[in-house]
């Protein structure tokens, strides 16, 4: 039996006893790359660490800790009560704002995983309060990154752009924006309609959380005080309830519609405190320092947390112990073992026997369902840079459209990033608040499991197969 394809069993071997006997499947990684790395592949340590994914720990440890020192000085509470205002109540626009947001930020330049790092706490930490599906919240985030991914001022964009321009084939760089946009863009709807987004709708608008004021229909007259709830009712997930206040004057009619004045105590939620403030200079800054200056989101989000942790540590002295720390075991231990894949040939390899194949369709479906499972567990653009070149002999040949068949091998090792595994999958699964962890990792695993299955097929029957380019 070849190294290859020992260290591929050994692969299935961790999954099946990560899933059958709850061990954590980053500390059977690291076992079993500590195995296969010595014994198969005559690997020293140096070998074995050179997959460790440093850069990616950093930002797992870092992000997360910045964010659970805003949880504790009510920062994420504040921004939750911020974008219900800005949707005037309707919770159901929210995980398409976020989606949106993040394709914002990865269209006009931002890497993937950081657009994604920016904008998953607080949009998890609004599913929380709402009672909306993680899963769906942090489908919308990853999708959307994806979506703008591949926009011509992108990195995904110009590193793909650029791969093509070297091997002299056809290239459009619209039509690949487009068609990633548009995948996700379809995925995100079917998401949201088969996890609650449907409920989502028909709640309407709802009322703030913390002394809220009913949020009016447009066109329509509400002077009427907020109900006042029972004693000892408290917040449901999915629900708003409403703190006593004094009846409210109406205020100043505009266009039609009458909204209610706010109570005269503002909501402790609602109210910036200096922590607050600096919390939120902090995000403001992050963001600016990833777009703005290119530099490590892990990094900077880790500095700006020991600042806030200088200044107020009676917020801060239980944030690093809600570092997602059993999180970053696991994917830090499954990227090490894939970088001993990538190490030892297995990949090259993988990939190299299906270019072989003397059926040109097949060969194109093949790589990209080998580029989608390789990319939920690696880097989406490596994967890019090793798939388009071997795609270039039977691309020559002209029974396959160079155009089409670029965007379907980058949609497909993109689209696939919500896996747990991936960068954008493990910051989903690090930011998500009052979750059981390990059912949110088993519906991330089952529902990129499903994305592996059925896109990288669809994509190659719109985009291979009819030949476009």
């Amino acid at each position: 039996m070849s190294p290859e394809l020992i260290s591929i069993l050994v692969l299935v071997v961790v999954f099946v006893i990560a899933t059958t006997r709850s061990v954590n499947m980053g500390a059977l990684a690291f076992a079993a790359a500590f195995a296969v790395g010595e014994l198969v592949a005559d690997l020293d340590a140096d070998g074995i660490f050179a997959g460790f994914p440093g850069d990616l720990f950093v930002v797992l440890v870092g992000v997360t800790y910045l964010f659970a020192i805003a949880r504790a000085n009510g920062t994420t509470d504040w921004l939750v009560h911020a974008a219900i205002r800005l949707v005037r109540g309707r919770v159901a626009l929210i995980p398409w704002v976020m989606f949106f947001l993040t394709g914002a930020l990865t269209a006009i330049g931002a890497v993937s995983p950081a657009a994604v790092a920016i904008v998953a706490p607080i949009a998890l930490s609004f599913a929380a309060r709402y009672g909306i599906s993680p899963l769906l919240m942090g489908a919308m985030v990853v999708h959307g990154a994806q979506g703008g991914g591949f926009s011509p001022i992108s990195i995904y964009g110009t590193i793909v752009n650029g791969i093509v321009e070297r091997e002299k084939l056809p290239g459009n760089e619209l039509f690949l924006f487009l068609a990633s946009l548009t995948v996700n863009l379809i995925i995100a709807a079917v998401v949201f309609l088969l996890f609650g987004g449907r409920k989502l709708w028909a709640m309407g608008a709802v009322e703030e959380e913390t002394g809220g004021t009913p949020f009016p229909a447009e066109g329509t007259t509400d002077t009427t005080p907020a109900p006042t709830p029972a004693p000892g009712t408290g917040s449901t997930p999915g629900s708003a309830t409403v703190t006593p206040a004094p009846a409210p004057a109406p205020a100043p009619a505009a266009t039609g519609t009458t909204t209610v004045a706010p109570p005269p105590e503002t909501p402790a939620a609602a109210r910036l405190t200096p922590a607050r403030i600096a919390t939120l200079a902090a995000l403001v800054a992050l963001v600016v320092a990833v777009l703005a200056f290119d530099l490590d989101a892990g990094l900077t989000a880790i500095t700006l947390a020991v600042v806030l942790s200088t200044l107020w540590p009676e917020d801060s002295r239980t944030a690093v112990g809600q570092i997602a720390w059993s999180t970053v075991l696991l994917i830090c231990g499954v990227l090490t073992y894939v970088g001993v894949l990538d190490e030892m040939g297995t990949i090259t390899w993988a990939g190299e026997g299906v270019g072989d194949i003397g059926v040109p369709l097949l060969a194109a479906v093949l790589l990209c369902y080998i580029g989608a499972i390789i990319s939920a567990f690696a880097s989406s653009v490596g994967i890019m840079g090793a798939l388009i070149p071997l795609a270039v002999p039977f691309l020559a040949q002209g029974e396959i459209g160079a155009v089409g068949m670029v965007a379907a091998l980058a949609v497909s090792a993109t689209v696939v990033d919500v896996s747990p595994f991936s960068t954008n999958g493990a910051l989903v699964l690090a930011a998500a608040p009052d979750v059981d962890r390990e059912r949110f990792f088993r519906q991330l695993m089952v529902y990129g499991g499903i994305v592996v299955a059925v896109v990288p097929a669809a994509v190659w029957l719109v985009l291979v197969v009819p030949g476009i380019g």
